[in-house]
């Protein structure tokens, strides 16, 4: 049964995130994210509108990627890429989220600046199986 929530709640974080990120379909992305979102990041301001604000300040070329994906109970956490939203590197993000009732309540997130190949030490690249763009 527990395995079956973890997929629920999966599915409904990556639906959630190319909504919000790559959709930018705000209307639709409120019944992800509760109205009383709890920010951790401190690229975020605080509560759902904060994320919501810093989407639309971002140009409309911003990609997201997902990669890697795990979930432990009510916490789901996506390896991924941002893209193409205006600074010189892309940001590899470790972005962990917890669920209640089905919506996103509350955020955490480890951000890096994606290394090309050459700065990369261990020649791989950071985020699937070839380096970013």
């Amino acid at each position: 049964m527990n395995q079956m929530i973890e997929e629920r709640n999966k599915a409904l974080v990556l639906e959630a995130f190319d909504t919000l990120f790559n959709k930018r379909d705000y209307a639709a992305a409120e019944k992800f994210w509760s109205s009383h979102y709890i920010q951790h990041s401190a690229h975020i301001a605080p509560g759902r509108e904060g994320l919501f604000d810093l989407i639309k300040s971002l140009p409309p070329t911003l990609k997201y990627e997902p990669g890697t994906i795990v979930a432990e109970g009510d916490f789901v956490i996506v390896h991924g890429r941002f893209s193409n939203f205006g600074l010189p590197a892309n940001w590899i993000a470790a972005d962990i989220v917890r669920l209640k009732d089905g919506v996103l309540v509350e955020h955490w997130d480890v951000i890096q600046d994606e290394a090309t190949q050459e700065q990369s030490k261990s020649g791989m690249p950071m985020f699937g199986n070839s380096f970013g763009k």
